[in-house]
């Protein structure tokens, strides 16, 4: 909050902050409702963690993806996502009733198409819709090194975790939404326009992904800051 006001140009510390949220109410919100998305008992290959303890220089060298439920009124509504891990941005998403390996391609298309990675690390769960052999193979048909969280530990994808925590918070459960077509219309504006370009990232030196994006942009290799995991 005290980063934001300052970007508008308003002075004011963090402590006169909290009494004035205090003093009106003003609190976080928390919900917690728990759906389990992910499916790791399968045969499938699975593939050992290459992000763990890494040093991260730029865009398009790690990214990490997740599924995420959304509930509304009859029933639930899924959500993939694929985050550049540098940069904080949403560069994949895509939005379905079913949590199939078609959702998951069709999140990973959109970021492929987009930003057209070379030697880009590809980190997720092990669920069975990110080890099925069409999602692999897209992976290697573009390049991609597979990198896999360790069994049970969420901690491994705390940065998806993270994202989709804000998603709901900040959007979902403020706008109240009911129907699919709420979930639709909706949440690709938040996505894109709230959350990539507006929202101020702390990681990031509390600025929104676009802008630190367009920031490093022009700055030389040796001179943009580390992200060590």
């Amino acid at each position: 909050m005290a980063e934001e006001l300052d970007r508008r140009g308003v002075q004011i510390n963090e402590k006169r902050i909290r009494r004035v949220m205090k003093k009106f109410g003003l609190k976080p919100i928390t919900w917690r409702t728990f759906v389990h998305t992910t499916d790791s008992r399968h045969t499938l290959p699975v593939y050992q963690n290459l992000v763990k303890n890494r040093q991260v220089r730029g865009i398009n060298e790690v990214w990490v993806a997740d599924i995420t439920y959304i509930r509304i009124r009859s029933s639930f509504v899924y959500v993939a996502a694929i985050l550049d891990l540098y940069s904080r941005r949403i560069v994949g998403w895509a939005i379905s009733k079913r949590i199939d390996t078609e959702l998951c391609i069709a999140a990973l298309q959109m970021a492929l198409e987009a930003r057209r990675p070379r030697a880009c690390i590809h980190h997720s769960d092990r669920g069975v819709q990110y080890a099925s052999s069409a999602y692999v193979s897209l992976l290697r048909q573009h390049g991609l090194e597979i990198s896999m969280s360790a069994k049970g530990n969420p901690y491994d994808n705390a940065f998806m975790e993270s994202f989709y925590k804000t998603l709901k918070y900040e959007e979902v459960h403020l706008g109240n939404y009911e129907t699919y077509e709420d979930v639709i219309e909706r949440l690709p504006f938040f996505i894109e326009h709230v959350y990539n370009r507006k929202r101020l990232h702390s990681s990031i030196g509390y600025v929104p992904p676009a802008e630190f994006e367009a920031a490093i942009s022009n700055m030389k290799p040796a001179d943009r800051p580390v992200l060590n995991l």
